[in-house]
């Protein structure tokens, strides 16, 4: 692929999932402004949509995707057609999840359990599986998978969303140590309480001029995203670094 967009990611080629709004969206239209084309994501065409305009809108490109991330053979496809189109992918970023509902342990329905576990979870792995050998083709392949502070906390009622993020914090931590040795660089991302549909879902009363826009994390984001990245194996806490730039500026 040639791009001759000047930017960070000129030429980058940049797969996002739950690409259709909030962290998701607000990464897409970052990293199409810094030059990469960007593979969108999402189950509905309408959101994916309006991200396009909004990408168009800053002078980038993208490839919409409408694909639910719990259909694993669709993920192996894609896997393909990136293979066939691009040869090679540069960045991964892990963003689709769903928050399930808040209940005592033994309360769950076994199937929000499991879509809980199928999104943030297995989704992921399947990603990581059809997508790795494309992410070795680059010169400097980089996985960022968003996380939660539920990982790291025991809360009540937030069995299953806690317990997904916990695994999913191992799962990308042991991939991490795998691809030490390689060019390929594998992080988490932790955004905190950012102004999302999820927030809204787990926080209804929260006043959401405390929340953190997405749009914030754009730069973390981006450089984690960067050939000159060196990080790996690391656990990004999101909002710290927003109160950084905050204090410097």
């Amino acid at each position: 692929m040639t791009d001759d967009k000047i930017g960070r990611l000129a030429g980058r080629v940049a797969l996002i999932t739950g690409a259709s709004r909030g962290l998701g969206a607000a990464t897409a239209v970052a990293y199409a402004a810094e030059g990469a084309h960007c593979v969108l994501v999402a189950r509905t065409v309408g959101g994916l949509e309006e991200v396009d305009d909004r990408i168009k809108a800053v002078g980038g490109s993208a490839t919409l995707v409408p694909l639910d991330v719990t259909d694993g053979p669709g993920i192996d496809r894609l896997g393909l057609a990136l293979y066939e189109r691009f040869g090679r992918l540069d960045i991964l970023l892990g963003n689709a999840g769903v928050l399930g509902t808040l209940s005592p342990m033994g309360h769950f329905e076994p199937k929000i359990f499991e879509q809980v576990m199928a999104v943030n979870v297995t989704a992921n792995w399947r990603f990581i599986r059809s997508m790795d050998p494309l992410l070795r083709r680059s010169d400097a392949g980089r996985a960022i998978f968003v996380t939660s502070g539920a990982s790291r906390h025991i809360q009540p009622y937030w069995g299953a969303y806690a317990a997904s993020k916990a695994a999913l914090d191992m799962m990308v931590g042991i991939y991490a140590a795998e691809v030490a040795h390689t060019p390929l660089k594998v992080n988490l991302f932790n955004p905190g309480p950012t102004r999302t549909f999820m927030r809204r879902e787990a926080f209804p009363g929260e006043d959401e001029s405390l929340q953190i826009p997405p749009e914030a994390h754009a730069e973390s984001l981006i450089q984690l995203a960067l050939p000159a990245c060196t990080l790996n194996g690391e656990w990004i806490a999101g909002d710290e670094a927003v109160r950084q730039r905050a204090s410097v500026n």
